[in-house]
């Protein structure tokens, strides 16, 4: 059974050394701006967090819209260091803390922009992109007339690789989504039930799989929840 439609009004990703696509709405620089977070904010947030607070003021400048972010590791690197910390009885940072929660991105976004919305954070152990969809979805079928979906990952620290599959680039996309097709240049997306035949060969899903897919080189296939997303306009 196909999901409700949604439709993919715009996006923007980062993927740091990749060669770069004609598409002007994929950035490949090593280190974005972040020009509109004041400097004692920007300070706080590593390359991904700038990297999404660059396409968030791209895809919502007036910042109106309720914003979803999902990371399947969230900032383990820093998470990680607390955690040892705390082992050897080594007081915390409260800063350290702050930007190591699941929300920080956004919530540096927030307050730099003054979005005064509805903030989520999500982890859905590799079916991210599919909790992203569902969530958005929920929010325009009760009234809300665009959501910005943001998906970021980095590489998980050499001491926690053996652990868990992580990304090979810290990378991030982000899409503004919507349920109306008046919306110029939008496309519509659909989600459809995937065979075991389908799944066969995916990995979990990491934003360097939904920017290939934007960017129409390779199909957009969740094994986990067995979902394969298609776009037309």
């Amino acid at each position: 059974m196909n999901d409700a439609p949604l439709i993919l009004e715009d996006w923007r990703a980062w993927y740091p050394g990749r060669t770069p696509a004609r598409d002007p709405r994929l950035s490949v620089e090593e280190r974005p701006a972040a020009s509109r977070v004041a400097p004692m904010l920007r300070r706080r947030l590593n390359n991904s967090g700038r990297a999404v607070c660059d396409m968030l003021a791209e895809l919502d400048p007036a910042a109106e819209c309720v914003l979803l972010h999902a990371s399947r590791h969230g900032d383990s690197e820093r998470t990680l260091e607390m955690l040892y910390a705390l082992n050897e009885d080594i007081p915390l940072s409260p800063a350290r803390f702050g930007m190591a929660v699941h929300n920080a991105m956004i919530g540096v976004h927030s307050i730099a922009s003054g979005n005064r919305r509805s903030l989520q954070a999500i982890a859905a152990s590799g079916a991210e992109v599919s909790a992203l969809f569902s969530e958005a979805l929920g929010y325009l079928m009760e009234g809300e007339k665009q959501v910005v979906a943001v998906f970021s990952d980095a590489p998980v620290p050499p001491r926690f690789a053996d652990h868990t599959q992580g990304p090979s680039n810290a990378t991030a996309v982000a899409m503004r989504l919507g349920m109306s097709a008046a919306v110029s240049g939008g496309q519509s997306l659909t989600a459809h039930s995937a065979d075991e035949a389908t799944c066969h060969g995916y990995r979990p899903l990491q934003p360097d799989d939904v920017i290939a897919w934007l960017l129409g080189e390779t199909p957009l296939v969740c094994p986990i929840r067995r979902r394969v997303w298609k776009m037309a306009s």
